[in-house]
């Protein structure tokens, strides 16, 4: 059962998330590790614009105090 915030990315890993940062920009990858801070590691990620891949990344960072929203994709 997930009763904190970080269970739910723990289960997370190595799964695709969409990651909503400030400015309304999206970012999608799979989560490979995060911190305490929610500085976000991905792999595959690629910047979405109106749902639609925009940029591919690859590897990227994500610095947590960008983060809005984090959301495990189904």
């Amino acid at each position: 059962m997930n009763n904190r915030p970080f269970d739910l990315l723990n289960d997370a890993i190595d799964k695709e998330v969409l990651v909503v940062l400030k400015g309304n920009n999206q970012v999608r990858g799979t989560l490979k590790a995060f911190d305490v801070h929610m500085n976000l590691h991905l792999e595959n990620a690629s910047q979405l614009v109106d749902g639609e891949m925009k940029t591919k990344y690859g590897k990227v960072m994500v610095r947590g105090d960008s983060v809005v929203m984090i959301s495990p994709q189904i």
